[in-house]
């Protein structure tokens, strides 16, 4: 195990009917930007919810509406003008991954005497930022509790993850009752995605880590066991409940405690996604099994564990390779069980997008802790997932 400092200030407010504590979370009388995506929380009544705890807190509110699935710089900029235009005194995300990451880059960039895509490129770093909290509608990125955030430059095809010690939420409340009116896709791309950022943490190359191990596999066999049981039944607040939590703790730090993950598979979808705008989740769905297949030869052992552990996979009378591709599977079935793409070509991507996808993902040189990828290594992992 590496020698870590563990740092995370996120309040976490958890429970059903939760987000009547809003006002309390809240600075009295402040002047307050509201953030939210394209309108869902007006139809399920959760935009009445949130005004009705700002009025009591005796907030100013302007918002900002329409943020993108995969937040916009453009959009991000606009919100760092509200904030100046306005006074803004503090932010208020109320969405899924997409408003949180783009609230955090309003937050810094409001206290930034600069062009907000200098921080995400890292060119120049956060010097602070204005205070947000979060209502979480949608699990999946865990970005209510961690400091990471992905923008997308749409003019020059970038999509950039970055974080600061900054960009931490002070609160987030996780209700599930909030999550209830979540349709089936954007359901399963949510596990998907939490079990994505599971998996990432998972593969890294530090011995000694049989804690950590056992988090991320306990966190992928809750979600595995309880993904059909929401799927038949998304109206139940108990399993909206699990996944939600399952989520954030995905990606809060806890599982890359002293053995940071790979990342790789996340570059490569943000890659793909630069290109042709696709769901995130979806296209991890499709890139991992791939990723995971070429990193076999690296180091056998920990898909091994991985497909004993959770996936199930008897390893009597056979190689390691061959027990560890036969989790790999279950793993890419498990997915396609859900409703979950399994084919590059499920979005109308060919061939000829490949070079290009592979040129911007390895556009920085190397990338990936656990195997190390460029560009030639990166095209074929696409490849095999057209």
């Amino acid at each position: 195990m590496e020698t870590f400092t563990f740092y995370n200030p996120t309040k976490l407010i958890y429970g059903i009917d939760q987000t009547d504590e809003l006002a309390a979370q809240l600075p009295k009388d402040a002047k307050i930007l509201l953030v939210y995506g394209g309108g869902s929380i007006k139809k399920n009544g959760l935009y009445d919810k949130a005004l009705t705890q700002l009025d009591k807190a005796g907030a100013t509110v302007t918002e900002l509406a329409g943020i993108e699935p995969n937040p916009r710089l453009k959009t991000v900029r606009r919100g760092i003008e509200l904030c100046l235009e306005n006074d803004i005194d503090f932010i208020l995300a109320v969405g899924g991954g997409s408003v949180i990451d783009a609230t955090k880059a309003i937050a810094v960039g409001a206290k930034f005497d600069g062009d907000i895509w200098d921080i995400i490129t890292k060119k120049e770093t956060a010097t602070g930022a204005l205070p947000f909290g979060t209502i979480l509608t949608l699990a999946a990125t865990g970005s209510e509790m961690n400091a990471g955030s992905v923008i997308t430059n749409w003019d020059t095809n970038e999509k950039i993850g970055w974080g600061s010690p900054h960009s931490f939420p002070t609160f987030s409340i996780l209700d599930p009752k909030n999550t209830v009116s979540v349709p089936r896709d954007q359901t399963v791309y949510g596990m998907v995605d939490m079990m994505s950022h599971v998996l990432e943490a998972y593969f890294n190359r530090v011995e000694n880590t049989p804690l950590q191990d056992r988090i991320c596999e306990s966190i992928l066999t809750t979600v595995m066991e309880t993904a059909p049981k929401l799927l038949d039944d998304l109206d139940n607040l108990e399993h909206r409940g699990t996944i939600l939590y399952c989520g954030t703790m995905a990606l809060n730090g806890v599982t890359q405690m002293g053995a940071r993950g790979d990342w790789g598979s996340h570059n490569i979808e943000h890659a793909v996604s630069a290109v042709s705008d696709i769901p995130h989740a979806g296209g991890l769905a499709i890139i991992f099994p791939h990723w995971l297949r070429n990193s076999i030869d690296d180091n056998p052992k920990p898909h091994v564990q991985l497909a004993t552990r959770v996936f199930g996979v008897d390893p009597e009378g056979k190689s390691d390779q061959e027990v560890a591709e036969e989790g790999i599977q279950k793993l890419s079935e498990f997915w396609t069980s859900l409703g979950a793409p399994n084919r590059l070509a499920d979005y109308d991507i060919n061939e000829s997008q490949v070079d290009r996808m592979a040129g911007i993902a390895a556009a920085n040189g190397e990338f990936g802790r656990y195997r190390v990828l460029d560009k030639d290594k990166t095209a074929k992992i696409l490849t095999d997932a057209l």
